[in-house]
C-alpha cells in the first residue's frame, strides 16, 4: 500500500497551527496563574506594620529587600522592620543627645542617612549593622534656629533640608557612595522665586530627580512646590494651576507623579508634573487606605504601594501611645 504525504505547504501550516495553539495554550495558563495569585501576592504584605509604643516616628526609607526604616523623634533610635511580615526590632539605639527626622537608603554602600532636627547635625548608619559611620555638622545651633528636616540622596550627594533657614546642605559622596569628611558639607543658599517666611516652617520635604539634575522641595508655611538647581540653589516654583498643597511634609516622586503628604490634613495630595518640572496638577487626593491616616508625615513606595509614617502630632508622645506605618494602593 502506498503511504499518503501532505504537500509541504500542508505539513507547514498544520505545524504551524499546532504550534500557535499551544502558545495559546500556555498565554491561557499563565493568565489564569496570574489572575489567581495577584490577590495572594497582595495580602501578603500587611496593610498597617506596628512601631514599638511610645517610639514617637517621622521619617520613612526603604532600603535593600523588604526592609524598611523608621526614626525616632524621641532619642533618635532606628527601627528596621520588613514590608512583608510586618516584624522588625531596633536598629539603631536611642540617644538622648539625637534626633531622627527624615531618611533616605543609599543603595549602592548600604548606608541610611538621617537627618538630626534642632541639633542642625546629619547621621549616617551602616543599614545592615546599625553601626554609626559618620555625623556632618550642617548648621551651628549658635548661630540661630536650625531644623534639619529631610533628606534625600542622588549618585553624587546627600541633601538635607532646614525648615528654619532657606538654605539646603549637600555632603559630596565618592564613588560607590563613599562618605566624604566632616568638613565636606556645603550649604547651599534657596534664592529665585522661593518665599521663606521669618519665624516659619518652611522647607520640609525633599526629593530628586533620578539623574540628580533637578531637587524638588515643599514650603510647608506657604503649601508652594520648588524645582531647584542643586548647582546653584535657584528655585522655580512649580504652578500648580491656582491650587497649593498646605502643610506639605515629606514628599516622593515616582516618575512623573509627584507625592505631597499633607500631615494634619490626613492626606496626599497627587501631582502629575510636566517634563520640565515646572507646572503641575493635582489628580488625585489619598484621603485614607484600609487603615486611616493618623497625622502622616513621610513617604516612601515599594511594589506599587505606598508607606506611610502615623506621627500622630495631635497625641502627646507617652510609653503607650501606639504608632505605625501603613500601606496604601494609590
Amino acid at each position: 500500500m502506498f503511504g499518503f504525504r501532505f504537500p509541504r505547504f500542508l505539513e507547514r501550516l498544520s505545524l504551524h497551527m499546532v504550534a500557535t495553539g499551544l502558545v495559546v495554550l500556555v498565554l491561557v495558563l499563565l493568565a489564569g496563574i496570574s489572575a489567581t495569585s495577584s490577590p495572594a501576592m497582595a495580602r501578603a504584605f500587611p496593610e498597617v506594620l506596628p512601631l514599638p509604643d511610645g517610639f514617637a516616628p517621622e521619617g520613612i526609607a526603604i532600603g535593600r529587600g523588604t526592609t524598611f526604616y523608621v526614626g525616632s523623634l524621641v532619642d533618635g533610635a532606628i527601627y528596621a522592620g520588613d514590608l512583608r511580615t510586618g516584624e522588625g526590632a531596633i536598629l539603631v539605639p536611642g540617644d538622648p543627645d539625637r534626633v531622627a527626622v527624615g531618611l533616605d537608603v543609599d543603595e549602592r554602600s548600604n548606608y541610611l542617612f538621617v537627618s538630626g532636627h534642632m541639633t542642625g547635625q546629619a547621621y549616617v548608619y551602616d543599614a545592615g549593622s546599625g553601626a554609626l559611620l559618620a555625623t556632618y555638622q550642617l548648621a551651628d545651633p549658635a548661630d540661630g534656629d536650625t531644623f534639619i528636616n529631610d533628606v534625600i540622596v542622588t549618585h553624587d550627594a546627600a541633601y538635607f533640608t532646614d525648615s528654619f533657614r532657606p538654605y539646603i546642605y549637600r555632603v559630596p559622596l565618592g564613588p560607590a557612595g563613599r562618605l566624604p569628611d566632616a568638613g565636606a558639607v556645603e550649604a547651599i543658599e534657596l534664592t529665585g522665586e522661593f518665599q521663606f517666611q521669618a519665624g516659619g516652617f518652611n522647607v520640609n520635604g525633599i526629593a530628586a530627580t533620578p539623574d540628580g539634575e533637578w531637587l524638588i522641595v515643599v514650603n510647608s508655611s506657604f503649601g508652594t512646590l520648588y524645582r531647584v538647581d542643586p548647582a546653584t540653589g535657584y528655585a522655580d516654583e512649580i504652578d500648580l494651576g491656582g491650587d497649593t498643597v498646605e502643610r506639605g511634609d515629606g514628599i516622593l516622586l515616582h516618575g512623573s507623579t509627584l507625592y505631597v503628604v499633607q500631615n494634619f490634613f490626613n492626606q496626599i495630595a497627587v501631582i502629575e508634573l510636566e517634563p520640565d518640572l515646572l507646572s503641575g496638577t493635582i489628580v488625585d487626593v489619598l484621603d485614607t487606605g484600609d487603615a486611616p491616616f493618623r497625622i502622616p508625615t513621610t513617604v516612601d513606595r515599594f511594589g506599587g504601594a505606598l508607606y506611610v509614617v502615623n506621627a500622630r502630632f495631635d497625641t502627646p508622645v507617652a510609653p503607650d501611645v501606639e504608632y505605625e506605618v501603613v500601606r496604601v494602593v494609590p
